[in-house]
């Protein structure tokens, strides 16, 4: 009975000692791919991340399809994998194009901001108005078949504009045999630490119009250039000619 009483006694402790060795083995063998995940995930939080494409809300400036370099050092440094601010030196500006969670569902949205803290922002028939000023738009022209990367079963023919906020000029894009829902807005006042934010394609962007605004701390950071783009109407063949360039 003793000898029975000792045995069952060692047992429970062969268990930890089994597994000690084995997590020791396995840190010793795997810990150089361990540390390199961590670093390389740490740095997409923190510091740089790439964001696909998938929509047409922002042509003809961003192509379904492209992948575009964010700068999260573009505003702050958060905390890596939280949203947890350790440094501020800046704010989006008018004009800078943004990556952020979506406030109605938390997705990854890609939107131009159109208006900071404080800024009085209002549209008529598809003109923005912003503290009273209407912008300036030029060099209107038609295109008869959808833009590059657009739906290809969208045959709608777009108008094209440059569209001038503050200096920085872009090109924007409007559908008027698909006009958006709400192509006019009577004016509103940006809250304190929120952001209005439209994208470039005004006819067919889920933007500030439908989601609200949008608070600083949801904003992730800016994209600045596209890294790569495939198209996805010809076999995703790369598009080589929009390689590292930069966005308006």
């Amino acid at each position: 009975m003793n000898g029975d009483t000792d045995l069952q006694q060692t047992q429970p402790a062969e268990a930890p000692r089994t597994t000690r060795a084995w997590l020791h083995n396995f840190w010793r063998e795997w810990r150089g791919f361990i540390i390199f995940l961590l670093v390389m995930f740490s740095f997409r939080s923190a510091i740089a991340d790439w964001n696909d494409v998938p929509s047409g809300s922002m042509l003809p400036t961003i192509l379904i399809g492209d992948r575009i370099l964010v700068d999260k050092l573009a505003y702050d440094l958060k905390v890596p994998f939280t949203t947890v601010h350790l440094s501020t030196w800046g704010a989006p500006k008018r004009g800078d194009i943004i990556v952020f969670y979506s406030p109605s569902d938390g997705t990854r949205l890609v939107k131009r901001v159109i208006g900071v803290p404080g800024d009085e922002i209002a549209m008529l028939d598809n003109q923005l108005v912003i503290n009273g000023r209407p912008l300036h738009y030029a060099s209107r022209e038609t295109a008869a078949a959808p833009s590059p990367g657009a739906d290809s079963g969208a045959m709608q023919d777009q108008e094209l504009k440059l569209e001038d906020l503050d200096g920085k000029v872009h090109r924007m894009q409007l559908m008027p045999n698909r006009p958006s829902p709400i192509s006019s807005f009577a004016p509103t006042r940006v809250p304190a630490d929120e952001f209005w934010v439209m994208g470039d394609n005004r006819d067919n962007s889920n933007d500030s119009r439908f989601i609200g605004f949008v608070r600083r701390g949801d904003i992730l950071g800016r994209a600045s250039r596209v890294v790569m783009s495939l198209d996805p109407d010809h076999w995703y063949a790369p598009r080589r000619g929009r390689f590292f360039t930069s966005l308006d």
